[in-house]
Parts: structure tokens; C-alpha cells; sequence
């Protein structure tokens, strides 16, 4: 893989494919930077730092920043994702859609157009939402968010926000397509990525001010590196079933006869448990900013950020969500009905049920160690934050993210490369019938 991204510079279309990437990436933190009509800056930059850990907190991660600042790309892309997430579960509920997502690419192109539709709508009501939502809040010094409220500011809101999103998924698809690497996942990197410089900038801060350990920081450098490295084995890492092919006579050609697996991730859920998790687990501290009732306030100081209960319900909605996306992404049924269909058994275990029920064993297995894998990746910024005191930004949903773009990237820029190379080792091969 590195030979491979080093030798990226020598093919002009994967040039042209970073290049391009690169510059619709630096479009989209651009319009990050600029602000929706109505909106007292200010005020709303106190509001925010008054709730850090909330799940505003966790909004204005994914997108970049831009929700702190009000953008016109406030919404980032998560409706698209929450879209794409709901006609996901919808193809194994709804049998239309089912039938749709198995006629090839002019069905996914049809699931495709109707999760567009999908993201409207939803950017639509977070819209009217959000600006309602504002028009109430207030900074912390009593100054209004909103310079003018009023229909006219919601519905300017509705437009521009929508209208930003709609955008941004535009630019994702562009880079999925002309691009390098996978538009959508790649604008969420962006925009974690764009708030590393700040956490570091704070923690060298700290340093200085002696509120942090200066023998922390090769600790946390340790540490990080440590963290990194297990991501990056356990998110390549495949249990692969043996595939055995039977051999098959047609006509004067005998096919048939190979051997094959079937690689099975050890996080087939991937970065959905803990962003649902987290979306969950910070509704408490969130309606206990905006609700004044007493039990209220207790249960939300009870379930604050780092402490016992929220750890604890925070790893069994992980672990929860694991197996259930597990379930409705991969159905053992079907592959094993696959494989079947072709010739292919696994050797030792009859072909139907009983190989529907091996892969369902594996995938149990799988997703255990998967959820505790994750678990301990999300809770690991709770412990260095309570225990050491360690502010740095990484840890969670955000390094999982961040890493497994970073290694989606690498494979797609080897996978250029080595189509080039096959090609120069064919030319000089001097094969029979090539010019």
C-alpha cells in the first residue's frame, strides 16, 4: 500500500482524481466559513461554548464547525446520512424496496434519487426546527441569537440551510465519482479533521499555563499511536470462510473447481453504533439545558457526560446497535442461498440451512469482539479526560471515522496504481495478439 501511494504521482488521471478532490474539499470548508443572514454571531458563539458536551456538541463535529458558526452549511451532511440509514433499514422492511435494491444499478439508482428526496424533506423540517429553536435562545449574557424573528427569518432559514445540504451531497457525489475516495465519508473527514489544530493549539495551551503535565504529552503520544494501530488492524482484519466450487461440465468446457472465501469484517457495522449511541446519550444533558424542572435535572446530572451510568448505557447502546445494523445489513440466508445457487459450499458443512446457520455463528462471534472493540474506543476519551485529565481531541466516533477513511483512501489510490502496473507488465509481456 505505501509503494502504491507513493507512486501516485507518477498517473496523470489519479493526479486529476486528487486534484479534484482537493479542491471540492476546499469549496465546502469555504462555505463553512460563510454565515446565514439573521444570526447575531456573537451571541451565538457564547451559546455554544455554554453547551460544550451537549448534543449541539456532537452536530457541530460532523459538520466541520459550521453549525458553531450558523453556516449556510449548518446541517452538514447528516440528513443525507440519516437518509441514507433510514432506506437502508426500510429495503429489508418494505418488500418493494427489497425487490428495487436487488434489479441492479437502475434499482440503487431509483433508491438513490428517493433518498435525495428523503434529504430535502428532512433538511426542510431540521430547518424550521432549528430556526424556531433559536428564535428562543437567548447567549448567556440575555442577548438574542436572532436579530429579527419572525417567519421571514425561518423560512430564509429553511431555503439556505436546505439549500446548503443539498449542495454538499452534490459535492460528494462529485468526488465519488471524479474524485478519489468516497465523497460523503470524505467531507465528514474534512471536517473533524479542520478542528484537530484547535484541540492541539489547546492542549500545547495548557501545557504552557501548567494545567497539564508536560511528561503527559509523550504518554498521550503513546497512547494515540496505540489507539491508531488497533483501529487500523481491527478494522482490516477478515475471518475469511474457505469456498469450495464444484465442477460442472457445459458442453466440451469443464468450469468449476476453485477455491475462494468469504471475507467477513470484524466491524460490519462500521461508525453507525456510536454515532447513534451518541445521539441518544446526550438527549438527557441537552433537556436539561432547556427544561427547569427538578427530577428533570437529576436524571440529566445523573447521566452527565463521564459519569458511571452514562458509560454504562452508553456501551450497551453500542453494543446493541452493533448487532442490530449487523443483523439488517448481512442476512446469512441469503448468502448462503448465493453460493448455492453457483456451485459454492463451504467445505465440511451442507449447503442451505446449515451454512446459513455456520456464517450466522461466525457473525455472532465477530460482532462480539467488533462491539468490544468499539466500546473500548469510544470510552477511552472518558477515561483520559476523568482519570489523567488529558483535553486532547481523539478517542470515539471521531478517530474511527477519521482512520477509516484514511485507509478507504489508501486502497482506492493502490488499487489505481496497480491497474496501471498490470497494464506496463502486460506491454512488456509481448502477449500474442497485442499490438
Amino acid at each position: 500500500m505505501k509503494a502504491g501511494v507513493q507512486n501516485a504521482a507518477n498517473i496523470p488521471e489519479l493526479r486529476r482524481r486528487i486534484f479534484f478532490t482537493l479542491i471540492m474539499l476546499a469549496v465546502y470548508r469555504a462555505g463553512v466559513q460563510i454565515p446565514t443572514p439573521g444570526i447575531n454571531g456573537e451571541a451565538l458563539a457564547n451559546f455554544f461554548a455554554q453547551k460544550a458536551g451537549t448534543l449541539f456538541d456532537m452536530f457541530n463535529m460532523f459538520s466541520g464547525g459550521a453549525l458553531e458558526n450558523f453556516s449556510i452549511f449548518a446541517l452538514g451532511i447528516m440528513p443525507y446520512i440519516s437518509a441514507s440509514i433510514i432506506f437502508q433499514l426500510l429495503t429489508v422492511v418494505v418488500p418493494q424496496l427489497e425487490a428495487l435494491s436487488k434489479e441492479g444499478e437502475s434499482g440503487r439508482r431509483k433508491i438513490t434519487q428517493y433518498t435525495r428526496y428523503a434529504t430535502v424533506v428532512l433538511s426542510l423540517l431540521q430547518g424550521l426546527f432549528i430556526s424556531i429553536g433559536l428564535e428562543s435562545m437567548a447567549a448567556p449574557t440575555g442577548e438574542a441569537i436572532v436579530i429579527t424573528t419572525g417567519w421571514g427569518f425561518r423560512l430564509m432559514t429553511m431555503l439556505t440551510l436546505t439549500s446548503g445540504t443539498a449542495f454538499i451531497m452534490w459535492l460528494g457525489e462529485q468526488m465519488t465519482e471524479r474524485g478519489i475516495g468516497n465523497g460523503i465519508s470524505m467531507i465528514i473527514f474534512a471536517g473533524i479533521v479542520a478542528r484537530m489544530p484547535a484541540a492541539l493549539a489547546n492542549t500545547f495551551r495548557m501545557v504552557s499555563a501548567g494545567e497539564l503535565a508536560l511528561i503527559l504529552l509523550p504518554l498521550i503520544l503513546v497512547m494515540v499511536a496505540a489507539v491508531v494501530g488497533l483501529i487500523i488492524f481491527c478494522e482490516t482484519g477478515q475471518r475469511r470462510i474457505p469456498i469450495q466450487y464444484a465442477k460442472r461440465i457445459v458442453g466440451r468446457q469443464m468450469y468449476g473447481g476453485q477455491q475462494s472465501h468469504l471475507p467477513l469484517k470484524i466491524n460490519m457495522a462500521g461508525v453507525i453504533p456510536p454515532i447513534f449511541a451518541s445521539s441518544i446519550m446526550m438527549f438527557p444533558q441537552t433537556i436539561g439545558n432547556f427544561i427547569n424542572i427538578d427530577w428533570v435535572q437529576r436524571a440529566s446530572a445523573a447521566l452527565s457526560w463521564g459519569s458511571l451510568p452514562h458509560t454504562l448505557m452508553y456501551v450497551g447502546f453500542i453494543v446493541f446497535f452493533c448487532f442490530f445494523y449487523t443483523a439488517v445489513t448481512f442476512n446469512p440466508a441469503d448468502v448462503a442461498e448465493n453460493l448455492k445457487k453457483h456451485g459454492g459450499f463451504v467445505p465440511g458443512v451442507r449447503p442451505g440451512k446449515k451454512t446459513a446457520e455456520f456464517i450466522d455463528k461466525i457473525i455472532v462471534r465477530l460482532t462480539v469482539i467488533g462491539a468490544i472493540y468499539i466500546s473500548a474506543i469510544c470510552v477511552l476519551p472518558t477515561v483520559l479526560v476523568k482519570q489523567f485529565n488529558v483535553p486532547f481531541y481523539f478517542g470515539g466516533t471521531a478517530l474511527l471515522i477519521v482512520v477509516g477513511v484514511a485507509i478507504d483512501t489508501m486502497s482506492q489510490i493502490e488499487s489505481h496504481t496497480i491497474m496501471r502496473n498490470y497494464d506496463g507488465f502486460m506491454k512488456s509481456g509481448r502477449f500474442k495478439g497485442r499490438r
